[in-house]
Parts: structure tokens; C-alpha cells; sequence
């Protein structure tokens, strides 16, 4: 991975006005993927609409991590069922 697909979590938390535990408390939490780069951490671009969308929870909605946690892995289960789903409603086109 090129370091043009980084972007240093001070930066983010900069734009976004954030402090920068909250990201650490993320990685740790193992929502988001954090990169160390010369003893910097970075986010990879693939890890931002999904990071985005968490601090959208925290700040807008008052959520705290726990409730991040839930909320992430209760998204991540819809969408494996809807995958599911997908695949099951291709196979019985086949029987069709």
C-alpha cells in the first residue's frame, strides 16, 4: 500500500475536530484499520466512508463506542443477509 492512499490520523482528526482517542479507541475496539508509517499512525482511504459514518454516529447522534460497536456489527449482519439473500434468489432463477 503507497502512502498516497493514507491519510495520518492527526489530519483527520484535525478536520473533523476530533481528539485522537477516539480513533485509537476504534482500532482497539477493531472497527477501523490504523497503519503505522514511520511511527505515525495512518488511516487507509478504504477505511474513511466507514469511519465517516462513525463519527457521524458519536457526534451527531450522541452514540458512545458500545453503542458504535452494536450499531457497526448489527450493519455488517445486515448486509451478509442481504448477500445471502442475492445468492439464494440467483440460485432459484436457475430452477425457473
Amino acid at each position: 500500500m503507497s502512502t498516497t492512499e493514507l491519510i495520518t490520523a492527526t489530519d483527520f482528526c484535525t478536520y473533523h475536530h476530533l481528539e485522537q482517542t477516539f480513533i485509537t479507541d476504534l482500532h482497539n475496539a477493531g472497527l477501523i484499520q490504523i497503519i503505522i508509517v514511520n511511527q505515525t499512525p495512518c488511516i487507509p482511504n478504504a477505511e474513511l466512508n466507514k469511519l465517516e459514518r462513525m463519527i457521524r454516529l458519536y457526534k451527531d447522534l450522541e452514540i458512545n463506542l458500545a453503542g458504535i460497536e452494536a450499531i457497526t456489527h448489527l450493519l455488517q449482519r445486515l448486509d451478509d443477509i442481504q448477500e445471502e439473500m442475492r445468492l439464494l434468489k440467483n440460485s432459484l432463477k436457475a430452477y425457473e
